[in-house]
Parts: C-alpha cells; sequence; structure tokens
C-alpha cells in the first residue's frame, strides 16, 4: 500500500505542469454557459460514473450555493442507450445522442483511460462535425482521443485506477474555478 501511495502522490505531483491546461477548460466551459451553450459528458465504466459525477457538481452545487448550470451527462438515458445499441451499434451510443442534441455553442466532454474506446472516438469526431468544443480526459496512452480535441488533459500513467485518481482531481479543480464566475 506505501509503493502505491507514492505512486499517486507521483502521479499528482506531475499535474503541476498541467494547471494552465486545466485553467483553460474551466474558461472556456464559462464561455460555453455564458453563450448559452451547453456541457454534455461521457465515458465507459469508471469515466461514465466521472461523467455522471461532474454534471452533478455543476447541475447541483460544488462548494457554494449558486445556480444550476447546464450539464447533461449521456450515460444516463437506459433507453437511449439500449435502443442504440441493439439497433445501430454500441460504438454509436454517444454519437447518435451528439447529432441529436449538440449544437455550435455547446461543449463536449470525452472522458476514456485508454483514449481508445470507439464509442468514445466516435462521439467526439460528431461533436467536431456539430462544431462544438471537444474536451478530453485521458492516460498518457491515449493519442487517438487527444487528437480529436480542442484541449485534452492526459494523466502521466496507464494504470486505470491512478489515471481516474488524477482525472477527479483535475475535474474538482475545474469545477471549482467554473463555481467561482457563479457566485
Amino acid at each position: 500500500m506505501k509503493e502505491q501511495i507514492g505512486e499517486h502522490l507521483r502521479l499528482i505531483e506531475a499535474m503541476l505542469p498541467h494547471v494552465e491546461l486545466l485553467e483553460r477548460i474551466a474558461e472556456r466551459v464559462i464561455e460555453c454557459f455564458r453563450r448559452g451553450g451547453r456541457l454534455y459528458l461521457f465515458g465507459n465504466g469508471g469515466s461514465a460514473a466521472d461523467a455522471q459525477h461532474i454534471a452533478a457538481e455543476l447541475v447541483g452545487r460544488f462548494k457554494r450555493d449558486r445556480e444550476p448550470l447546464p450539464a447533461v451527462a449521456l450515460t444516463t438515458d437506459t433507453s437511449i442507450l439500449t435502443a442504440v445499441s441493439n439497433d445501430l451499434e454500441y460504438a454509436q451510443i454517444f454519437a447518435r445522442q451528439i447529432e441529436a442534441f449538440v449544437t455550435q455553442r455547446d461543449a463536449v466532454w470525452a472522458l476514456s483511460v485508454s483514449g481508445r474506446s470507439p464509442n468514445v472516438l466516435r462521439g467526439l469526431e460528431a461533436a467536431k462535425r456539430k462544431g462544438a468544443l471537444c474536451i478530453g480526459f485521458t492516460g498518457q496512452g491515449g493519442a487517438l482521443l487527444a487528437e480529436r480535441c480542442d484541449l485534452c488533459f492526459r494523466a502521466a500513467h496507464d494504470s486505470a485506477d491512478r489515471v481516474q485518481e488524477a482525472h477527479q482531481l483535475a475535474y474538482h479543480l475545474i469545477c471549482e474555478q467554473i463555481e467561482k464566475k457563479y457566485m
């Protein structure tokens, strides 16, 4: 366990050079909200849970009471997810929703530890076609995801648990910056 904690601490310390990127992500999401846009979030497994977590922090509250912000996790409507998976293909579950809901005023935030999930990559491609801002969170091997994003945070690790730990800290920092603008 001491070894794991040491690894975690090294990973978190490696995030320091990325603070400016995280600040830019927060500013771009704030710009999106100010122009009447929405933030759409998506990922698989633990990243789906993170997408829902971020949406909850923005719609509800993070640390302070403030107006709700328009954030939607595309991972929660089981009827859409199962219908698209069954009738089209699983790789289309996010792209189909993005085609239906996203406009050029909006932002999408894709989370994928590996950065290689076909459904996440197709979602980003659909968002690009719509002219939306594309934000990504991935691990160090996530080049495929990163190249489809306008802004991308890549945790300096490939192990899912460590990457998700870095992602959680990073998105909490972003949520706090966003919330400060709405106080």
